[in-house]
């Protein structure tokens, strides 16, 4: 029994593993904002301190690593996190683009999903229009997701 345990437990362990690693969270805005475009999906702005924010982390584990999680973002959103560390360095232009970010759409608090569409004008700049936010919801990946795709469909 012991040995069924084990070999279930590696076996869900990998799988997860494998499909979180499938995910692509982009860092810069510029080349994210060129393959929303590019695919006509919105912008998932993930506002989070990766170090030091318990309800970030919890929201990572309880959704951002789940499998339903996983399958809905490759075909509905391009990934963009957003991350205000404490501990761990960061590039200035990453900090300065964040902090810009963050001031832009009133980011009060961790963690913070904000969804938005990305068009360019005529003389090439970037217009992003909000869809809509949402932090950590209870509920585990379902509950969080329906939320997320009323946000989305407004678009």
């Amino acid at each position: 029994m012991k040995k069924i345990l084990v070999i279930a437990f590696l076996t869900l362990t990998s799988v997860s593993i494998q499909a979180q690693e499938e995910l692509t969270w982009h860092t810069d805005m510029s080349k994210a904002t060129d393959i929303s475009i590019k695919e006509n999906k919105p912008l998932f702005l993930f506002f989070t301190g990766s170090d030091w924010c318990g309800w970030c982390i919890r929201l990572q584990k309880e959704v951002f690593k789940t499998p339903e999680f996983i399958k809905w973002a490759k075909e509905s959103v391009v990934l963009v996190e957003l991350d205000f560390p404490r501990r761990t360095s960061q590039d200035e232009a990453v900090k300065l683009q964040n902090a810009q970010l963050q001031q832009q759409l009133q980011v009060r608090g961790y963690p913070t999903v904000w969804f938005v569409s990305a068009a360019k004008t005529t003389d090439s700049k970037v217009n992003l229009t909000a869809l809509g936010s949402t932090g950590y919801v209870a509920g585990g990946p379902q509950v969080w997701l329906d939320g997320a795709n009323q946000i989305i469909k407004k678009k």
